[in-house]
């Protein structure tokens, strides 16, 4: 069953960095020029530790994963876990995008 896990959510885990990471290259996009004088070693340095950050709160997915697999319910939650998938990445996008408005501005 872990096995299981790792093999459904570590290739999604690209879909979930690519949707984080649009939104940062988007935000810092409709901001320009002005984005561009945030951009320091230390601006950076944070913006790889919250991609770490966000990517620790990924794995949290395996967590639920293999303790629904476990249970009783491993039919019913195999056909449904892409819901966790599809409401972790919203709950990130919405973090993510707070973070970016901090970052770069509003516009």
């Amino acid at each position: 069953m872990v096995t299981d896990a790792i093999r459904y959510w570590e290739p999604r885990r690209l879909i979930y960095n690519a949707a984080l990471a649009a939104i940062v290259i988007g935000y810092f996009i409709a901001g320009l020029p002005q984005s561009r004088s945030t951009l320091s070693l230390n601006s950076i340095l944070l913006l790889f530790l919250l991609a770490v950050l966000a990517n620790v709160c990924y794995c949290g997915a395996y967590i639920a994963d293999v303790f629904a697999q476990f249970s009783g319910f491993r039919a019913f939650w195999l056909r449904w876990r892409w819901l966790l998938l599809t409401l972790g990445i919203a709950f990130a996008s919405v973090i993510t995008r707070f973070f970016a408005l901090g970052f770069f501005g509003s516009y």
